[in-house]
């Protein structure tokens, strides 16, 4: 089976809203597994058979790079004309007063659902998303901060405040660690726990469920004294 073709298209987000889920996914990929296996890690035998054969992609207009949050820069794998077929595509929040959604990207955008591909927002990235209209009279999130916003930005769009929302092949999640745990739910769910308890552990991460409640014990914590 070929590998998973995983797109993030680089409007300027905040650098988390993508890159968190994205190091998901890559904790979780057969790339990262396979060395830990060969490399007689504890607990890693059989593993790499479990893990995402994926491939990323970077997705801008040009192959300018883009200036994210803090400072970061970072620089696009391919364009909206020579990205290959996307399995997925990812869209982070950019700021919502300020960004305006492209037509180029919005094109893109809409192309992608048409072909039934599934979609993901994280934060604000919803809020860019549905000027596309693609979220038109669709269940989705954003970040809770900006729910009020969207109501009048999009009124079309059937906003909700939870940690993330599913219609059809569209996955929208509220603030940044929202989409965090959103990726670790679709991880679960796609590849089972033996995988997604190697990437939690590996990332020191506790995510939360739908409802806001930690997936799994406590892996650390301070002891009382």
């Amino acid at each position: 089976m070929a590998p998973l073709q995983f797109g993030a298209l680089m409007i300027p987000y905040q650098t988390i809203d993508a890159i968190g889920p994205l190091d998901i996914l890559s904790s979780a990929s057969k790339k990262l597994i396979a060395a830990f296996e060969e490399a007689d890690l504890p607990g890693m035998k059989g593993m790499t058979a479990k893990a995402i054969d994926i491939e990323f992609h970077h997705i801008n207009e040009t192959l300018e790079p883009v200036t994210l949050t803090a400072n970061v820069r970072l620089l696009p794998s391919t364009t909206c004309d020579t990205c290959p077929a996307l399995d997925f595509l990812l869209v982070g929040g950019p700021d919502p007063l300020a960004y305006k959604l492209s037509p180029r990207f919005a094109e893109f955008i809409r192309q992608h659902v048409a072909e039934g591909k599934v979609l993901f927002t994280t934060c604000t990235g919803a809020l860019a998303v549905a000027a596309s209209g693609v979220l038109d009279g669709k269940n989705a999130t954003v970040n809770h901060a900006f729910v009020e916003m969207a109501k009048k930005m999009a009124p079309v769009v059937k906003w909700q405040k939870r940690q993330w929302v599913v219609d059809g092949n569209i996955w929208t999640a509220g603030g940044a660690c929202a989409g965090m745990d959103m990726f670790a739910s679709w991880v679960m769910t796609n590849y089972g726990m033996d995988i997604a308890r190697f990437v939690f552990g590996a990332l020191d991460f506790e995510p939360r469920d739908v409802e806001g409640a930690l997936v799994l014990p406590r892996q650390h914590g301070v002891k009382s004294a």
